[in-house]
């Protein structure tokens, strides 16, 4: 075929993964010693460690931090490929993935493409707010931030300035939560210094949430003792509110308040991010394919899903399993021990979610932890105790030596020196005077009528 891609041919089994997050990059790994080729496709050359976005958005960390090239993570693993495009379609009769660089032949497919922001079809709130879903958008929401410091430097106007200053995240689970912690930080600790012209009482951060606790998912005591740490950094809550609308100015609440602010945050949901070309059947609520126990797509049988686009629905989770890591990198491990015994022709092991439980931070000392130990008994903590242990387990679950150095460091140092990382504006920000406000009526100018 005169528009395959060019990729070398290995006269084995053709294993090809869409998407390098952790269930893909687990996979790949597992398949190591494998007698299959391994083809790993993603629209980017690097993995990305997505539970500390937020660290990069807020300063914290620098986007090189949590970031590692495929090719570093797995260049010696022989029979490993990479190949960097953007998959288009997939036609599973023929066994072809169509992508920006040609076709691509498989035996066996692993869709692990992760899931996306989802704003639930409202195109105003797409266009204006910021999500944390990519390394871009991390570094576009800190440029932002900084940028609009910038410009509030330059404002007379008391309205305009605390616009500019002001910030509005809506999503009350570990994203919403850790960002507004990080934020009240750096207007105790970073900003003041930065930036001594402002007035950081006038700094204002909002939580939204649209359910009656923080956290859903976790223990109550978590949801309670998050929401007092970020009452005591001064966030302001607000729960059982929907945001209605967002113009790029102003935020209305579905209680009927309005809002002020230049940068609102989106961290409200998520959806799945499929592949065109599988039966519309496969696909379930929320975009996510329907697997079975051994992840394979409904209707096929050299087809896989893992991770956040995979629906497994069982009686503990009739919904399909959290969209976190955990359930993801288990997921591929499991495949990577199955996909061998499906060559050789023996049975395959159903998946089992070992659940460890959820973490949040929201600040220095100050996080939640509910982790299932051994045996099944639930164990509860917060505060110090509870911080430390995610500090470690978040370093230890990078992905090189490199990464874990790099923040363990820069963790250090801020924790010592009550400052933070790279502060610099590089690359695009979202324009913080994009949205034109009417002038003063003594500063405005008219022209007579005319007949």
């Amino acid at each position: 075929m005169e528009d395959l891609a060019k990729l070398t041919d290995l006269g084995k089994p053709r294993v090809v993964i869409v998407g390098g997050g952790f269930a893909g990059l687990e996979l790949a790994k597992q398949l190591r010693d494998v007698p299959v080729q391994v083809v790993l496709i993603d629209k980017q050359n690097y993995h990305n460690f997505q539970p500390l976005l937020y660290q990069v958005a807020t300063a914290g960390l620098d986007a090189s931090d949590i970031v590692s090239p495929f090719r570093k993570i797995l260049g010696r693993q022989k029979n490993f490929y990479f190949r960097m495009a953007e998959v288009q379609s997939v036609d599973a009769d023929a066994h072809v993935l169509q992508t920006s660089i040609g076709l691509i032949n498989y035996d066996y497919l692993v869709i692990a493409t992760g899931s996306t922001t989802n704003y639930f079809g409202d195109d105003q709130m797409e266009a204006n707010a910021i999500a944390i879903k990519s390394i871009e958008d991390a570094i576009e929401l800190r440029n932002t931030v900084l940028a609009n410091f910038e410009k509030a430097l330059q404002m007379g106007d008391a309205e305009q300035m605390n616009s500019l200053l002001d910030f509005v995240i809506v999503g009350g689970g570990p994203t919403g939560v850790e960002v507004a912690g990080a934020l009240s930080e750096l207007r105790k600790h970073v900003f003041p210094c930065d930036y001594k012209e402002l007035d950081f009482k006038q700094m204002d951060i909002h939580l939204i949430q649209s359910g009656p606790v923080l956290l859903k998912g976790m223990s109550a005591e978590a949801s309670q003792k998050s929401l007092e740490y970020l009452e005591e950094y001064g966030v302001k809550v607000v729960l059982n509110s929907r945001v209605k609308s967002y113009d790029g100015y102003t935020v209305t609440l579905s209680t009927g308040e309005t809002l002020i602010t230049r940068t609102l945050i989106w961290a409200a949901g998520v959806t799945g991010a499929p592949i065109p070309g599988l039966r519309p059947e496969a696909l379930l609520k929320g975009n996510r394919y329907k697997v079975d126990e051994y992840s394979r797509v409904e209707g096929y049988t050299n087809v896989f899903a893992l991770g956040d686009i995979a629906s497994m629905q069982t009686p503990e989770f009739p919904e399909g399993h959290p969209m976190v890591a955990q359930p993801a990198l288990q997921q591929g491990r499991l495949l990577g021990h199955n996909l061998p015994r499906l060559l050789n022709g023996h049975p395959l092991e159903p998946f089992r979610y070992d659940d460890k439980g959820a973490m949040a931070t929201v600040g220095r000392n100050r996080a939640v932890a509910d982790l299932k130990l051994p045996g099944g008994k639930d164990y509860r903590t917060q505060g110090l105790l509870a911080w430390l242990m995610w500090t470690f387990i978040h370093v230890i679950s990078l992905v090189s030596f490199r990464n874990r150095f790099a923040v363990l460091l820069n963790w250090t140092w801020s924790y010592f020196s009550y400052d933070k990382g790279d502060r610099s504006i590089i690359g695009k920000a979202k324009d913080p005077l994009r949205v034109k406000i009417k002038p003063p009526v003594e500063q405005m100018v008219t022209e007579p009528l005319k007949d």
